[in-house]
């Protein structure tokens, strides 16, 4: 399946960085997992739920967004950093559809619908509604989804920790979809990683055509500064309360 690229949607899409364990808006608490608010689709998504609800719950109404707006929920893989908070967000709002990788727990996908809600599972590369695409399950040392958002700059992904590595994820996206990536942003899991290995990470994302980058949550303070002083003023700040407007 690949992207369709003739229509793309006119209004922008804005992502809201819910969760995170890098700070940006100091009114916000940050914690160690990930979430990021989709809107400009047809329905208003909510990329994994990172490791706290209440604290998932609190932040948004800081930022003003109300629960029971969201109507679907992607999971990027089965880490409490990146699912705590969904059983809270489905107390506050069942009426959500919950897009799960197809191994997660049966005792899990249980408790989803127990509440109320449902959930479809994952495994390839499919539409999610207009423009929102899942990227299906990539293989690493832990399997994973991203989301992809199809604006009329190019591809934007998200991605929960990156386990298959950030880079064949990358190059993934790009083969299944057939469209270069103009922003990749979420977890890069580069903690821990050498000077090195970064630089050629990055080396990479420039190879493969990645315009705009926002590196966060389990992607280290080295690698974010060194993305930093490669990319400039396409490097995007990622930390809890960050907006970012896509057109």
């Amino acid at each position: 399946m690949r992207c369709a690229n003739d229509k793309i949607v006119d209004r922008p899409f804005k992502l809201t960085v819910v969760y995170d364990n890098n700070p940006y808006d100091s009114a916000l608490k940050t914690d160690w997992g990930f979430s990021c608010l989709v809107e400009g689709a047809e329905k208003k998504i909510l990329f994994d739920t990172g490791s706290n609800g209440d604290t998932l719950l609190s932040n948004m109404g800081q930022l003003g967004l109300n629960p029971q707006d969201i109507e679907i929920v992607v999971l990027s893989h089965f880490h409490k950093d990146h699912t705590g908070g969904l059983s809270s967000l489905l107390g506050q709002n069942p009426n959500i559809t919950v897009y799960c990788p197809h191994f997660f727990p049966e005792k899990f996908k249980k408790a989803i619908n127990t509440s109320g809600a449902s959930y479809k599972d994952v495994q390839s590369h499919q539409k999610i509604r207009e423009h929102v695409y899942t990227s299906g399950v990539i293989k690493g040392w832990i399997n994973e989804q991203s989301l992809i958002l199809e604006s009329h700059k190019g591809l934007v992904l998200i991605t929960g920790c990156a386990h298959p590595r950030i880079v064949n994820i990358i190059s993934r996206v790009r083969q299944m979809t057939g469209q270069d990536i103009y922003m990749a942003l979420g977890g890069f899991h580069l903690t821990g990683f050498e000077t090195g290995e970064i630089n050629e990470i990055i080396h990479s994302f420039k190879e493969q055509g990645v315009k705009k980058v926002g590196p966060s949550h389990c992607s280290g303070k080295d690698a974010r500064n060194l993305f930093q002083n490669a990319f400039g003023n396409d490097y995007i700040p990622i930390g809890v309360g960050k907006r970012i407007r896509v057109s």
